[in-house]
């Protein structure tokens, strides 16, 4: 199994294939990772490898806590902003320090990816729920709003999970299968066609696809 990769959302962008045909594709930022911790059964009771990404500014360094920089210090590896653990058969070939970049990803036609969507605070039953709502007519009393939910005397209340306005978005959210359209090692981007969630600058996580492996064949 390929350890998965952290990123960071640059934005989307078009190019065209060489039949001319338009690809929507996302950029995903992937600075080189480094092997800050190995996990074994002896030490741990099961084998994993910790990566650490984004390196930290120095002007940043002192907003590291202590408990980090010695774990980074133990490590042997300048403090970092983000950690993932990949869970291995086995560890051999890893050690600490060991850099993996995009490079990782050149055998992988599709991957899942994970992020965090945009918060949209708290939102009506039409936008969260996509209600048709009411007439729009100026005689019409009901537009907008949910509607009435409760019943007759018995039970005589509004039962739970019913679809209410409330919180929307900000929320992890995977996209899967979607294809590896070009991995550029010298600029550390990696393109995959469609969208992935989150901002601009949003941290995204990258995984092989669990359920495609091959590419599909025109």
């Amino acid at each position: 199994m390929k350890p998965k990769l952290m990123g960071i959302k640059q934005g989307m962008m078009q190019i065209f294939d060489d039949q001319g045909n338009r690809i929507v594709c996302t950029v995903i930022l992937a600075e080189p990772h480094v092997v800050s911790q190995i996990k074994t059964k002896e030490s741990d009771g099961y084998t994993a490898v910790q990566l650490a990404s984004l390196k930290v500014r120095p002007a940043k360094a002192k907003n590291v806590r202590k408990p980090q920089l010695g774990h980074f210090k133990k490590a042997g590896v300048e403090p970092r902003k983000a950690l993932c653990e990949v869970r291995l058969d086995t560890v051999e070939g890893y050690q600490l320090g060991q850099v993996l970049g995009v490079e990782t990803f050149s055998e992988v036609d599709f991957v899942d990816v994970v992020g965090i969507s945009k918060g949209k605070g708290h939102q009506g039953v039409i936008k969260r729920h996509h209600f048709a709502g009411g007439p729009a007519a100026h005689g019409s009393g009901f537009h907008r709003h949910g509607g009435s939910c409760g019943m007759r005397t018995s039970p005589g209340r509004c039962l739970p999970g019913q679809k209410k306005s409330g919180r929307m978005g900000g929320e992890q959210v995977t996209m899967e299968n979607l294809r590896i359209v070009k991995i550029d090692a010298e600029k550390q981007v990696i393109l995959v066609e469609g969208a992935i969630p989150g901002s601009r600058g949003g941290l995204v996580y990258v995984t092989p696809a669990k359920k495609k492996v091959k590419k599909v064949k025109k």
